[in-house]
C-alpha cells in the first residue's frame, strides 16, 4: 500500500518485493518471522534526520527503501560524507554492539522506509538466531572497507578529477543504460558532492563543467548521463 511521501510500504519481510542481498533480507523464514514481530516500520521525508553524531543509540535501523547520507562533522563545522547508504543496509550497528554514541549523522536524501529494532530486543534476537552472526560480520567488514576507500579517495587522490570520476562511476552502478550512456539521478547538491570527495562546491561545479566540455557527461537538472565511461575509468586508473 502507498504510505506517506509516496513510498510503497511493506511491513512483512517474508513477502517484501524489495528484498535484496542486504542485511537480514536472506535470513531463514523462522528468523524473518521473528524479525517481523519485533520491528517498527516508519517512513521519513527527504532531509529528515534519523540519528545524530554523538547521540546515544536506541536501536538499529534497517533501510528498506530510499537512501541515507552518512556524515561526520568537525568542531569547526566542516562536514565529510562517509557514504550513501542503500536499501538493505543496517545503520547504527556498531554503536549498538559497542554501546557507544553514534559516530555518524544519518540524513534522508530522499523519502525512506526504515525498520527500527530496539537495542535490547535486537541483542536478544541475535542471541536466539546465531545464523545472524555471519551477516553482522559481513556488515561490519563492509563498513570498514567503505571507510578505508573513502579515506583513500579523499586523502590519497591528488586529482579532483579522479575523485569526481570515481564518485560518478560508483554512483552509476544502478543507473539506467540508454543509447546516450548511463543515466543517473543525482540526489546530492554540488556542495554535498564536495563533502563526499573532500573539496569545495565551486571546485565540483568547475570540474563538472570541464567534464561536460569534454563530452564525458551531460547534465540536465538533477539528471546526469555518463557519455564516455572509458574516459572516466581512465581518470580513476591514472
Amino acid at each position: 500500500m502507498k504510505g506517506p511521501y509516496g513510498i510503497e510500504v511493506n511491513e512483512d519481510c517474508q513477502t517484501c518485493t524489495r528484498r535484496t542481498n542486504g542485511f537480514f533480507c536472506q535470513l531463514p523464514p523462522t528468523a524473518l518471522e521473528h524479525l517481523d514481530a519485533i520491528k517498527f516500520i516508519s517512513t521519513y521525508p527527504e532531509n529528515a534526520i534519523l540519528f545524530l553524531e554523538k547521540q546515544m543509540p536506541r536501536g538499529i535501523y534497517l533501510l528498506c527503501e530510499g537512501e541515507m547520507k552518512l556524515s561526520v562533522s568537525s568542531a569547526e563545522g566542516k562536514t565529510l560524507i562517509l557514504k550513501i547508504a542503500k536499501p538493505g543496509e543496517v545503520l547504527g550497528l556498531m554503536s549498538i554492539l559497542s554501546d557507544t554514541p553514534h559516530e555518524l549523522t544519518a540524513e534522508a536524501l530522499r523519502p525512506c522506509q526504515v525498520a527500527f529494532i530496539r537495542r535490547d530486543t535486537f541483542l536478544s534476537f541475535i542471541a536466539k538466531h546465531p545464523e545472524a552472526y555471519p551477516i553482522i560480520a559481513r556488515q561490519l567488514g563492509a563498513s570498514y572497507h567503505t571507510a578505508c576507500e573513502q579515506l583513500r579517495t579523499v586523502c590519497l587522490s591528488d586529482s579532483v578529477e579522479e575523485r569526481l570520476a570515481r564518485f560518478l562511476l560508483e554512483f552509476s552502478a544502478r543507473g539506467q543504460e540508454t543509447k546516450q550512456g548511463t543515466r543517473i539521478k543525482l540526489p546530492l547538491s554540488h556542495e554535498e558532492i564536495g563533502e563526499l570527495i573532500g573539496t569545495t562546491r565551486e571546485t565540483v561545479t568547475r570540474t563538472l563543467s570541464g567534464f561536460k566540455s569534454q563530452d564525458l557527461v551531460s547534465i540536465q537538472g538533477s539528471t546526469l548521463v555518463i557519455r564516455n565511461r572509458p574516459a572516466l575509468e581512465q581518470l580513476v586508473a591514472a
